[in-house]
């Protein structure tokens, strides 16, 4: 068994993740290195390099002489940041979709079950990072390292937006069938349907979350 040894940073970015998903820090909220330093008992320097690291993955903003803050994103970077993930990982999967072996595909399947079992038990968490380990474990086939950074650069980002909303998006029978085809377009072998099938998965539920955005926002209004 590997043990992976987290370091102050990695935990720091962990830490600010659960506390996004739990929305213990909500959009707009501002992010202080001090009072991180003092829940964490951790010196500021790995906070430090946990908010850059946020800030390329998009879950964090920086205004210069002000501070960092948890960014308020318009339906419309929604829509582009799920379209952009849609791309690479469509294009990932599509390239080496030959490479993928049985027992492979036995563990995208297992997978799916695993989703669909959490959605029906509403455990939105466990939705949400076994989704994550689905789509991590496909990309990652692919051996083009700058394609894997770009597409990781949009994950905890994507996770959060999924997290918070996808109980309005899909019925626990959806999340499944939606997973469900990517698996059944890689055992066909058809490229261009592979590419199509992500794709097309992505921009459906970033059009989804946006607009429930707009709806939230036109009530509070």
């Amino acid at each position: 068994m590997t043990i992976v040894k987290k370091t102050y940073k990695d935990q720091v970015v962990d830490h600010i993740y659960q506390m996004l998903l739990s929305d213990g820090l909500q959009p707009g909220d501002q992010v202080k290195e001090s009072l991180l330093s003092v829940q964490m008992g951790i010196s500021r320097a790995p906070i430090r390099e946990a908010l850059k690291e946020l800030m390329m993955s998009g879950l964090i903003d920086y205004r210069p002489q002000v501070g960092n803050f948890v960014p308020v994103l318009t339906p419309k970077q929604i829509i582009d940041s799920y379209t952009t993930r849609g791309i690479l990982e469509g294009y990932a999967v599509m390239a080496v979709s030959e490479a993928f072996s049985a027992d492979d595909m036995d563990r995208l399947d297992h997978y799916v079950d695993d989703m669909g079992e959490a959605a029906c038990q509403q455990q939105y968490k466990r939705v949400v990072d076994v989704g994550g380990d689905f789509h991590d474990f496909m990309t990652a086939k692919n051996n083009n390292m700058q394609l894997i950074e770009f597409t990781s650069r949009l994950s905890l980002k994507l996770h959060v937006l999924f997290y918070k909303h996808w109980g309005l998006l899909y019925s626990p029978q959806e999340i499944e069938q939606r997973h469900r085809a990517i698996v059944d377009s890689i055992r066909a072998q058809d490229k261009p349907v592979i590419e199509q099938v992500i794709r097309a998965h992505y921009v459906e539920t970033g059009t989804k979350i946006a607009a429930v955005q707009i709806a939230q926002s036109e009530t509070a209004a």
